[in-house]
């Protein structure tokens, strides 16, 4: 007998420890290309970031740094971040989500002290820049909130888009009818909830294809809305398009903290309601029995009815909860940025709410930081417009979507939906 057929068959834990490399190559490639091109190939100019606003109880000072000099330093630690990781795939471990995180760090501001520094005015404030990210960041959180409660519970939400615009409308009209801008956000969360109830009834109770019954709820929405504004709120828009503004709403002693000040406690109502829906989704799912439930109707909802839990039921108020939350997320186009309605002025983020919950892992946190990317990158571009760095702005606009697709693709970690989501449950 040979010595090959006494060998035992792999177990499980030697499957688990073979190495995966695409992280560690990834890593390396983006830690070459900085240290090359943003250190080596980079400014001897200076980039000059601030760091204080007016109302700081501390006015630190101005960050100046040299662009060859940065990208040289981020660039070598950039290096050993990727060789730690080619090290710990030899044994098959992975490298800290923490560790990870860094990496993407250094990498931006190496990025920042290379473009900034090669602009006509190679000055920047960090704060406004951070401040303006979490801003146009706001109405994707909402969305991608309103997509993880639909798909913890088992229905695809694709309807994100016409959710937010519907309540971007909604509030305008009602706002503008009223004078008041807090029965506008009311409305809007209550237009969320109505698109996302046809959504479930037709997904859920008659059994509809659930992509589809999403599009066709963002066309019509896209449809209606852009009817009602050719016919109505132009024709008078002093009735019907001039809603009042949610005005900011600071919070003192917390606002004229150094940096963070400026950035979290000068937001309006919506802003801050932000913060508390991010974190009693995140609470509710992982500690409350509703979120034991909910898990379990997007994981194995037969077993869930076998212990008695009414799956459909669930699976309707979970969805219309999260059209409300989405309806709010409009709110903010018409109450906060921009003070009217336009012809499908939500732009395409109800998609872009998509990507950051499958980045963020169907995680109301993760989506949140998920959604937080696209919002700085957003900002990015036009910030470096003014700055008058030699970057193109339409390349920045690319990169949240090309870091959607590495993560689709496993590039940053394995992506793995609710297993029972898009799939209809019909009682037997």
């Amino acid at each position: 007998m040979s010595t090959a057929a006494l060998k035992p068959a792999p177990s499980a834990a030697d499957v688990t420890r073979r190495p995966s490399w695409k992280i560690p190559l990834v890593l390396t490639a983006l830690a070459i290309v900085a240290f090359v091109f943003f250190g080596a190939l980079g400014s001897h100019d200076t980039a000059t970031f601030g760091l204080a606003s007016g109302g700081d109880f501390v006015q630190l000072p101005a960050l100046v740094v040299s662009g060859m000099v940065a990208g040289l330093v981020t660039g070598f630690l950039l290096l050993a971040i990727a060789g730690w990781s080619l090290a710990l795939a030899r044994t098959g471990s992975t490298l800290p989500t923490w560790a990870i995180v860094l990496f993407g760090v250094l990498f931006v501001f190496g990025f920042l002290a290379w473009a900034v520094s090669g602009g006509s005015t190679p000055n920047i404030s960090l704060t406004g820049l951070l401040k303006g990210s979490l801003i146009l960041s706001i109405p994707l959180i909402f969305g991608t909130l309103s997509g993880v409660l639909g798909e913890r519970s088992g229905v695809v939400n694709i309807a994100i888009e016409g959710q937010l615009l519907g309540g971007a409308f909604s509030a305008a009209l009602i706002g503008t009818m009223t004078g008041n801008a807090y029965l506008g956000l009311i409305a809007a969360a209550v237009a969320g909830a109505l698109v996302s109830m046809i959504l479930a009834v037709f997904a859920i109770k008659y059994l509809v294809n659930q992509i589809i019954v999403g599009v066709v709820l963002n066309v019509l929405v896209s449809g209606l809305t852009g009817f009602l504004f050719g016919q109505v709120m132009v024709a008078d828009p002093e009735a019907f398009n001039q809603p009042p503004r949610l005005e900011t709403l600071p919070i003192p002693l917390l606002e004229s903290i150094p940096v963070i000040g400026p950035i979290f406690f000068q937001q309006s109502i919506i802003g801050y309601l932000l913060y508390v829906v991010v974190f009693a989704v995140w609470f509710a799912l992982k500690n409350t029995r509703w979120g034991l439930r909910t898990r379990a109707v997007g994981e194995h909802p037969k077993a869930a009815d076998t212990l008695g839990v009414k799956v459909n039921a669930l699976r309707f108020w979970n969805v219309t909860l999260g059209g409300a939350i989405a309806g709010i997320g409009g709110a903010f186009f018409t109450l906060v940025s921009v003070e009217m309605f336009t012809k499908d002025m939500s732009g395409g983020r109800g998609f872009i709410a998509l990507a950051a919950l499958i980045l963020g892992r169907w995680n109301p946190i993760g989506a949140a930081l998920a959604a937080l990317l696209f919002g700085f990158a957003d900002n990015l571009a036009s910030v470096l417009s003014i700055v008058g760095t030699p970057v193109p702005s339409q390349f920045l606009e690319m990169l949240p979507y090309i870091v959607t697709i590495l993560a689709v693709a496993g590039l940053v970690g394995r992506s793995r939906g609710p297993a029972a989501s898009g799939e209809p449950y019909v009682k037997e």
